[in-house]
């Protein structure tokens, strides 16, 4: 069974994910050829401020 681990910025909307894991299980079940119930998806909110790219982090102001 396909397992997604998904990690994105807090503050999309109920709506929002349930459209990203719709079409991320439809796309594996057509791809692998598995059922939709075999797909989980696992969504991970994290804090701009504890993520990091290139040294700074996502709560500062970007340039």
């Amino acid at each position: 069974m396909p397992t997604y681990h998904v990690e994105m910025f807090e503050g999309r909307s109920p709506e929002q994910k349930k459209k990203l894991v719709e079409e991320v299980t439809r796309v594996t079940a057509e791809t692998l050829g598995c059922s939709p119930e075999a797909v989980d998806i696992i969504i991970t909110e994290v804090k701009r401020e504890n993520w990091s790219t290139g040294g700074k982090l996502w709560s500062e102001p970007r340039t």
